[in-house]
């Protein structure tokens, strides 16, 4: 019979969960903060561990967090961005000019390289610099916007689209689960985070003009903005977003004792009901009060070892040996509430009923799936701890037993009992019978 080594009793389980001052919810924990955005998603990007969520799954404009997937998609189609160098030409002036976007302040065939271009787009939201760079790399606008779908779709986005490649179009839309995908993706790309990690950018001289300097939009980057309302120490870049439509967002990471974290805030309003302006950024604001509730909050907990033994389960076929011993195939570090403790993670087995000699140490034999509350953590497959011989002896003894137990075998052996009886039953007749004709015999 399959024995579970470890595994938490359930009124400490009950007692933990009752206790515990960060429940979960179906995904991620709770909070009782009161949102700014209409949509937030929170992810440890140490152990990709989903922290809190909400609306994480409605789809909505995002403004120029559009940029992100500009930048990969031109890095990904420009070989040598620092020394590539692409004209500005004169389209991205007459079609941006009067839309009172946000501009880095190029300049008509300025030529700048494609490193430039990444900085001037980024840093301070140049719909003018992405504008350069989508229609050098697709040819046209429309061709670029295409790849920034096909890009979208390759990395599993299915609720994301984009209409332009600035996010000046409110026909843009995605998730904060989905951006924060597409941003997770851009921070694996050399340049990415140390340009959205700047709070400036000196562009040097050009063929059109002299050094200039260009700013960060995003005041949790920079204590002199918004006179240090909305700084946040920890923070590193990454893209704000703002349109009517939109309303304020912001997608960001923080990093802090040695624990990482990406932050996806999206619609707090720009206006209220009467179509005042509201200059708040609520979107800051959400995302430094959920970076400061997650670092003091949780932490990385051991759950589990590589190597120790969890289960055991039936083994056949081995002489002196019923059951087989099995370890974890891999550690699980988990991040956890810093009150809990490891042993309330609960541990659910997916097991056979038994195995059969031989075995050979490491073979996987099932899995483990950790979950704590209800919230799966990790499955991690269950191997042999050790070697075992299939012994022959064992082997007939286990399948001749096994033969005397199946339907077959009984059946057979009922019918034999059956023909063994009647046969009795016939000799018995059959003797009474000639004892009768022998009597009858000599009474003659």
């Amino acid at each position: 019979m399959k024995k579970y080594l470890r595994v938490p009793a359930f009124v400490l389980a009950v007692l933990l969960l009752a206790l515990s001052a960060v429940p979960v919810s179906a995904e991620g924990y709770t909070n009782d903060m009161e949102p700014h955005c209409r949509a937030l998603y929170l992810l440890n990007l140490d152990t990709d561990t989903v922290v809190y969520t909400y609306n994480a799954d409605e789809t909505m404009p995002m403004a120029s967090v559009t940029k992100i997937m500009t930048f990969i998609v031109a890095y990904e189609n420009i070989s040598d961005p620092e020394n590539t160098v692409i004209n500005t030409g004169e389209n991205f002036y007459y079609d941006l000019m009067g839309t009172g976007s946000s501009m880095a302040g190029l300049y008509m065939n300025e030529d700048l390289t494609a490193l430039q271009l990444y900085n001037m787009m980024l840093i301070p939201s140049g719909n003018d610099a992405a504008y350069v760079l989508a229609e050098y790399v697709g040819g046209t606008i429309e061709g670029f916007v295409e790849m920034m779908n096909q890009k979208a779709y390759d990395l599993g986005c299915r609720n994301t689209y984009f209409a332009d490649e600035s996010g000046l179009s409110d026909e843009n839309y995605s998730t904060a689960r989905e951006l924060a995908l597409i941003t997770k993706y851009a921070m694996t790309l050399p340049y990415f985070s140390e340009i959205t990690d700047s709070t400036y950018y000196t562009l040097p001289a050009t063929n059109r003009s002299a050094v200039r300097t260009v700013y960060t939009t995003n005041a949790m980057l920079n204590q002199n903005m918004s006179d240090g309302a909305y700084y946040y120490a920890y923070t590193r870049g990454i893209k704000t977003g703002t349109t009517d439509a939109a309303g304020y967002c912001v997608v960001t990471s923080a990093v802090k004792g040695g624990y990482s974290y990406l932050c996806v805030s999206l619609g707090s309003p720009t206006l209220d009901s009467a179509g005042n302006d509201i200059n708040t950024r609520g979107d800051m604001l959400d995302a430094r009060a959920l970076y400061e509730w997650a670092f003091d909050s949780f932490e990385l907990k051991t759950v589990l070892s590589s190597g120790e033994i969890i289960a055991d389960v039936d083994l056949e076929y081995a002489w002196g040996k019923d059951t087989l011993q099995l370890t974890a195939a891999s550690g699980c570090t988990a991040l956890l509430p810093c009150e809990v403790e490891p042993s309330s993670i609960m541990m659910t087995f997916h097991l056979p009923d038994y195995v059969e000699a031989p075995v050979a140490k490491g073979d996987r034999v099932g899995t483990v799936t950790l979950s704590y509350a209800g919230m799966d953590i990790r499955t991690i497959d269950l191997v042999a701890a050790e070697s075992v011989e299939r012994s022959d002896v064992a082997t007939v003894l286990s399948k001749g037993g096994d033969m005397l137990s199946s339907p077959w075998f009984k059946l057979i052996t009922v019918v034999v009992v059956v023909l063994v009886v009647l046969y009795v039953v016939m000799l018995v007749v059959y003797n009474v019978k000639r004892s009768r004709l022998q009597e009858k015999h000599r009474r003659r």
